[in-house]
């Protein structure tokens, strides 16, 4: 079920919309547009800091650690980040809007990276984990942001809305493994690790990014959308808690769909993703090269997140659900195969990363689709605390199975996360949900 802005002059509580006022709908086109640069610019920043620190996270976690079982924390440890402040940061949005949740998720990112850095120096793996659970801030922003790019868009262009800002990650997120190596050597002479420079680096990127939006994300696009709407009401103050999310995301057959779809194939990419630069180890590649290999994966990722938008709002949001399964499990066949051909694996992260990106554009948009608008921003944060909250039990079985079986195992296990995702789209297509 689509719905569509009301009439503007729409009377809307003090206490919901104070930060911004109704917007006449001829300047509409000027400020989705304003609100997509503006979002494009935080997303360049925040996937810079974001893959410049993940990079070698597990390599950093193994060395502080002592032990190889350990590596999957680090992934564990940020995606928990991620989970934790997903609420929270939902709720704030919902009553402050889009701009006070993402400048404080980037500005405890930059808190969190300076924490790793701190635990990397005296070798401290508790200390190094608690930061990396702040550093998943900034994975929260950045996706929160996505559905920033929906607030205002028309529902027959969400879907592309959605892509192009995620889109606009694959330019820092390309950059980010690359710089690791030269952000390593810059810390030499601190008495920083190499492996620890990378979050030097990234805290000073999430404060560039919380000042972007502070600055810029102005007028607040989601209390916009809600100036806009009828449900700008009182049924927009029930719609900001969990309760409500879960309510509306259990009336929905069409949420339930896009639920297990944005967390099925968001759990089965970091499981996969979080352990390849420690399976590329094992083969003798160097930091240089798991950059490359990464960097593939994350163009994977993000560089076709347009297009996967596109097909989605013309073929149907369950027909590119299907492509994202297909995709993910052809990734797992081939990464999980490739012994020590470094090429295969590195074929594998991207069609990966292909595959995770048609699952999180057409989940993300048939979420939207399918809540009231009062309930929207309750539900996304729902759907960032499951998807992230998965992904983190993933990482921490991920680095259990690769020390105790393989990577092939691994990649086998993450395609079987995909079976609820093909049954639920295919009931819902034959069921025409």
């Amino acid at each position: 079920m689509t719905h569509t802005p009301s009439a503007p002059d729409a009377a809307v509580p003090d206490e919901i919309s104070a930060p911004a006022a109704p917007v006449a709908p001829a300047e509409l086109p000027a400020l989705r547009r304003r609100v997509q640069a503006t979002l494009i610019a935080t997303q360049i920043l925040g996937g810079l800091g974001i893959a410049i620190g993940f990079a070698l996270a597990a390599v950093l976690a193994r060395d502080v650690s002592g032990t190889e079982a350990l590596s999957g924390l680090a992934s564990t440890a940020s995606v928990a980040g991620s989970a934790l402040v997903a609420m929270p940061l939902a709720t704030l949005m919902a009553s402050r809007g889009r701009r006070t949740g993402l400048v404080l998720a980037y500005l405890l990112a930059a808190l969190g990276a300076g924490v790793v850095v701190l635990g990397a120096v005296l070798g401290n793996f508790p200390l190094l984990l608690a930061g990396l659970v702040g550093f998943g801030a900034g994975s929260s922003a950045n996706l929160a942001a996505r559905f920033a790019a929906a607030d205002l868009a028309e529902p027959d262009r969400r879907a592309r809305a959605i892509s192009t800002v995620v889109w606009a990650t694959t330019i820092g997120a390309v950059l980010g493994p690359n710089v690791a190596a030269p952000a390593g050597k810059s810390v030499a002479d601190l008495g920083v690790p190499a492996a620890a420079g990378p979050f030097v680096w990234a805290a000073g990127v999430f404060v560039l990014a919380a000042a972007v939006v502070a600055v810029l994300l102005r007028p607040d696009p989601l209390l916009t959308a809600r100036a806009l709407s009828a449900a700008g009401t009182g049924e927009a103050e029930e719609g900001r808690s969990l309760r409500a999310g879960m309510d509306a995301v259990r009336k929905s057959p069409r949420a339930r769909i896009a639920l297990v779809t944005i967390a099925g194939s968001h759990t089965a990419m970091v499981s996969i993703m979080s352990m390849t630069p420690v399976a590329l180890t094992h083969h003798g590649a160097d930091i240089q090269l798991i950059g490359l290999v990464i960097s593939g994966h994350i163009t994977g990722m993000y560089a076709f997140s347009p297009l996967m938008g596109w097909l989605s709002d013309r073929l149907g949001r369950l027909s590119v659900i299907g492509l994202a399964v297909g995709l993910i499990g052809t990734a797992a066949l081939v990464a999980g195969t490739a012994g020590p051909s470094h090429g295969r694996i590195a074929l594998g992260l991207f069609v990966l990363g292909l595959g995770w990106s048609a699952g999180l554009v057409s989940g993300s948009a048939l979420l939207t689709d399918s809540v009231p608008q009062a309930a929207r921003a309750a539900v996304q944060g729902l759907s960032d605390f499951v998807m992230n909250t998965a992904a983190g039990v993933g990482g921490l079985a991920a680095g259990l199975i690769v020390s105790q079986a393989g990577y092939g195992p691994l990649n086998a296990i993450a395609a079987c996360l995909l079976l609820p995702m093909a049954a639920l789209a295919l009931r819902g297509a034959l069921r025409k949900v």
